[in-house]
């Protein structure tokens, strides 16, 4: 396919910049953990003999693998038997194999964290709020264990906003709530959220002896920078602390608009909606008010790890076909359906090359001359740490004085492909 919009004038070059972020990154993450469990109010909890549930969650949390295998270390040094559970809603094909096998992709494996991992989609219902809205929560943390400690990193949801997001509330409303949980939960609808998560966590505490929660914030680079035991009781206030860390560390792109944003890959792992809305200020219902404003988005291809789960695909306006082509339409359509959001699985205009998405993602642009193009391009939405931006874009990013440039000006070139050299 040729549009010819380059014909109309040559495309700018580009540079290869590194932004400054905050870069807080945890060195031990098990003497980070360790120091949490002997806090008194937190040991004190944990007594000989209990059984205890831990969560493990699926979005490519920094570190996971080693942050449970540290509570389950901690655990066990008191005398405690502890086991894991997957606590992902509708993840992993909404299977107990499916969770188990995603787990292990982020080496949480019973080898490797000295302890079982108890996976099922079962759930008990343990009561209604709000109009009947039934709370439901994981059949082997309650029947199995004394006590269950969620696991979660507290971040700025992609969906909705509220005084929680994506957190330890989260997790103990839809996490433990399995597929049920989640359908119950978006079925209700986004805009339900903010209000609707602390009233099923708080049931649910109530319900279930949760002695304390292992919140974990991650830095500018996408590492985990805090690790904090939130008491059950202070978790409804704490967690909005929190929120407001995550926002501030969370890495963000530079600049008041950008023409074309190229994404290398988007996934699960990256994002539950696969890049994240609060880094391209976009959702499928349209633009975001904050900044920068993004004209077109091009996505290029799926992370490994999504393991063609390409919910968020329709957040783009242009996809590769090698995108499109590794999509399980299995799990894309289970996760879709279960968050409600149908027009997630939409495919975007879909062409082979890198030269023909960006011709045809310019020739989309309003008010854009081809040589002037503010064009970024972007590993993922969580690696923001260096990327490519245009000529004509750089001294907005110098200005701002956390960008630095890497290279030299060079063309944006493609080989005999239409595959981008840079």
């Amino acid at each position: 396919m040729s549009l010819g919009v380059f014909e109309r004038g040559a495309l700018p070059r580009w540079t290869r910049v590194r932004q400054r972020l905050d870069d807080l990154a945890i060195d031990d993450i098990g003497a980070a953990v360790a120091a949490q469990f002997q806090r008194p109010e937190i040991a004190r909890t944990i007594e000989p003999g209990m059984k205890v549930a831990l969560t493990g969650g699926s979005r490519g949390i920094d570190r996971i693998a080693e942050v449970l295998a540290a509570a389950v270390r901690e655990v066990k040094h008191r005398g405690a038997e502890p086991f894991i559970i997957p606590a992902m809603g509708s993840h992993g094909g909404a299977t107990a194999e499916g969770q188990t096998a995603l787990l292990a992709e982020y080496g949480i494996t019973p080898e490797a964290m000295g302890c079982p991992i108890t996976s099922s989609m079962e759930a008990v219902h343990l009561g209604d709020v709000e109009n009947g809205v039934p709370v439901w929560f994981d059949k082997n943390a309650y029947t199995q264990a004394d006590a269950t400690i969620p696991v979660g990193r507290v971040k700025p949801h992609t969906d909705f906003h509220g005084p929680v997001e994506s957190g330890l509330m989260k997790m103990i409303a839809i996490g433990l709530g399995k597929q049920k949980g989640a359908d119950v939960f978006h079925g209700r609808g986004f805009a339900e959220f903010h209000h609707l998560i602390p009233a099923v966590a708080q049931l649910s505490l109530s319900k279930v002896t949760i002695p304390f929660g292992l919140a974990l914030v991650e830095d500018g680079h996408s590492r985990c920078s805090l690790i904090e035991a939130v008491p059950a009781a202070q978790i409804w206030d704490r967690e909005q602390e929190l929120l407001q860390i995550a926002r501030e560390r969370m890495p963000r792109l530079p600049g008041d608009l950008i023409d074309v944003l190229i994404i290398d890959a988007i996934g699960k792992d990256i994002s539950g909606i696969g890049a994240d809305t609060n880094v391209i200020n976009r959702y499928y219902d349209g633009p975001s008010p904050f900044k920068p404003r993004i004209q077109r988005l091009i996505i290029r291809d799926l992370t490994r790890d999504t393991e063609g789960n390409a919910s968020g695909l329709g957040l783009g306006d242009v996809a590769l076909r090698q995108a499109v082509n590794k999509v399980n339409f299995h799990y894309t359509y289970m996760n879709c359906v279960t968050a409600k959001t149908p027009e997630g699985a939409r495919v975007p205009l879909t062409v082979d090359t890198d030269r023909e998405a960006l011709s045809i993602a310019l020739a989309c642009c309003l008010q854009t001359e081809v040589e002037q193009a503010r064009i970024a391009r972007i590993r993922d939405t969580k690696h923001l740490d260096e990327f490519w931006a245009s000529e004509p874009w750089l001294p907005e990013l110098l200005a701002t004085g956390r960008v630095e440039p890497l290279c030299d000006p060079q063309p944006i070139a493609f080989d005999d492909g239409g595959m981008f050299c840079n």
